[in-house]
């Protein structure tokens, strides 16, 4: 990991940036606050900019009666789901680089999954759930960012998911501005056993791409290796995909330790499998052999520290409901 990246992140700005919500409050985040140090923040309140005061009476998600998601405010009677748009057009036309988002949850404007949409325009409608009208653009802009709720983060593994995506897209936004293939060959080998943990069917199309049998121009070669990459970074990795990583790992000095090495490593790759110590143990384990036996190519390898180590923290709020992507 290299500690002079840092990543452009969209902050929603009443976590703790201004008391800017519709009740005139902020609502301060330790993780947010803690990750002000690693990287450049961009705060914004979409609901301010296109003209709500501090305080403001609320607004919210109402489907009409064609079905379409608009943004109401009942105390007015008003709709502003044309103004949010117009400003997200004109907001995201401003952004030179992004390489992550960290919105307010179930909030109207920047709510990413589980905002509540009322089937009309009095509660007694009856509700769904949907997303934001600001959150919606986000996605539709930056499809490949990581994009995350600040309650969402409480999650540990969500928030290492979070964290491991935002920092290679940074990576990769490096890559891209070298233009260069030989940029993009250490990348993609470097990232290997991280890509292969996270998506061995993505790690193989990624490498084709590379290898670029075609002799594409790096334009073509890059975009279509960012839209497969942002594939290979979906979904949170199942634990059984980073041990069957950790076992190719493992395979490069097996044969060189003792029946008790051995059974150490495996164990610890079987705890982390049940849940019951975090990756980062067997990750540290397999690293001690890996310095001991200088492999050169496993140590260069990203999946060691894919953030700043800083950042690791293993309190975890157990909603593991939460896993699901939105």
């Amino acid at each position: 990991m290299d500690k002079r990246q840092r990543p452009q992140v969209v902050v929603s700005k009443c976590i703790g940036f201004d008391a800017c919500r519709y009740n005139g409050q902020t609502l301060p985040d330790k993780f947010v606050d803690k990750l002000k140090d690693y990287v450049d923040y961009y705060p914004v309140c979409a609901e301010v900019e296109i003209g709500l005061g501090v305080p403001r009476n609320p607004i919210r998600l109402v489907m009409d009666e064609a079905g379409a998601t608009v943004l109401y405010q009942p105390a007015s009677d008003s709709e502003y789901t044309q103004a949010m748009i117009d400003f997200g057009e004109v907001y995201f036309d401003r952004l030179e680089a992004v390489d992550g988002f960290i919105l307010k949850g179930r909030s109207p404007s920047c709510g990413i999954k589980d905002v509540k949409v009322y089937l009309g325009k009095t509660k007694v409608a009856g509700s769904v759930k949907g997303q934001g009208i600001f959150a919606a653009q986000a996605f539709k802009r930056y499809p490949h960012a990581a994009i995350e709720e600040e309650g969402r983060l409480t999650n540990f593994r969500i928030r290492e998911h979070f964290l491991t995506k935002l920092y290679t897209m940074c990576s990769f936004r490096q890559v891209a501005k070298a233009a260069t293939m030989a940029a993009l060959v250490k990348f993609q080998a470097d990232n290997k056993y991280l890509l292969m943990a996270y998506s061995q069917k993505e790690q193989k199309v990624l490498g084709q791409i590379v290898a670029n049998h075609e002799k594409l121009v790096f334009d073509q070669v890059i975009k279509h290796y960012k839209e497969h990459l942002g594939k290979a970074f979906i979904r949170i990795p199942r634990y059984r995909n980073y041990v069957n990583v950790m076992m190719h790992i493992f395979g490069y000095f097996s044969d060189s330790l003792s029946s008790g090495e051995k059974t150490f490593i495996l164990d610890s790759f079987e705890k982390y499998r049940n849940g019951k110590i975090p990756l980062s143990v067997p990750l540290n384990v397999l690293k001690t052999y890996v310095i001991r036996y200088n492999e050169g190519y496993l140590l260069e390898q990203t999946i060691w520290a894919p953030f700043p180590e800083e950042l690791m923290d293993l309190s975890d709020s157990g909603k593991m409901e939460d896993l699901v992507d939105p």
